[in-house]
């Protein structure tokens, strides 16, 4: 399978890491430890050296509580990182939700448009359907960054997410959006229970029949925090390494296609034992 981008087609047979590059201050994970354009050039390049395959470029923290960031301010941290990186040969994405912003960002060669609200917001869906070529992801988000976790969801999560995913891949098909630009993400940690996350892992597959590539994203979540809590306290994020690679492995062994992760090499190793796994059990 195939994931059409504007400079690249992606050939998912094997699973890609996309490494995430936060140009925020206020980060759920390093708390704006590569915030500044030049330190996060070279930690993008750092991640590349490492084997990520994608950057995902954010300059507006999505954490539970975070706080809006106006247009202007996104545009100023994100566009001077992104005119150096178009050059590197890489396909790049950039999460943000605005329309304003993908325009901008679309405008100067970026590859994918990674949203959060599944292109809801007014005119994005039009900016996407007028390009000609960029990748997408969707992603399921129950309410929005500031409530979704005040008010997680109810019910059956993984047929909601499900239905909710096919009802927006529909309304791009529907506005003539080609079906191999399009990768869905079930939303791990946005606005569901810790056991909600866990249900969609353990029945991931399910989400396979919408028949487009799948992205998971359990880097360093506080899913994994809960799990690993000793005495009623999480560790830190950073403290979730093991973790995250355990989850992003089960994951791919799922059927994802990417995974979107902090911390590229060990993912990276990871990966590349499971996939001489896979070569092994094909031969004999």
């Amino acid at each position: 399978m195939l994931w059409q981008t504007t400079r690249f087609q992606l050939d998912l047979s094997r699973p890609w890491v996309m490494g995430i590059v936060n140009l925020t201050p206020d980060s759920f994970s390093d708390g704006g430890q590569h915030a500044l354009g030049s330190q996060a050039l070279r930690h993008a390049e750092q991640l590349l050296r490492e084997g990520a395959g994608i950057l995902d470029v954010g300059a507006e923290s999505t954490r539970p509580g975070a706080q809006v960031v106006p247009m202007d301010e996104e545009l100023a941290r994100l566009m001077p990182f992104l005119r150096e990186a178009v050059h590197w040969q890489v396909p790049i994405s950039v999460d943000t939700y605005k329309p304003e912003v993908m325009q901008a960002v679309l405008d100067l060669g970026v590859d994918i448009v990674n949203d959060i609200w599944a292109l809801r917001q007014p005119g994005a869906e039009r900016v996407v359907a007028a390009h000609p070529s960029c990748g997408v992801c969707l992603m399921h988000m129950h309410r929005d960054p500031q409530t979704m976790q005040l008010q997680p969801m109810s019910g059956d999560v993984v047929s909601a997410v499900q239905q909710f995913l096919q009802a927006r891949l529909q309304s791009l098909l529907a506005q003539g959006v080609d079906a191999a630009r399009l990768v869905l993400d079930p939303g791990i940690g946005f606005g569901k229970t810790v056991d909600q996350n866990f249900e969609l892992l353990a029945h991931q597959s399910d989400l396979l029949a919408l028949d487009r590539p799948l992205m998971a994203a359990w880097s360093r979540k506080s899913s994994l925090g809960a799990v690993l809590a000793q005495d009623g306290l999480m560790p830190p994020p950073s403290q979730r390494l093991s973790a995250s690679v355990a989850a992003a492995l089960m994951a791919v062994e799922r059927g994802a296609r990417l995974v979107r992760v902090h911390d590229v090499k060990p993912t990276v190793d990871a990966l590349r034992v499971w996939q001489a796994l896979q070569t092994a059990a094909v031969h004999n």
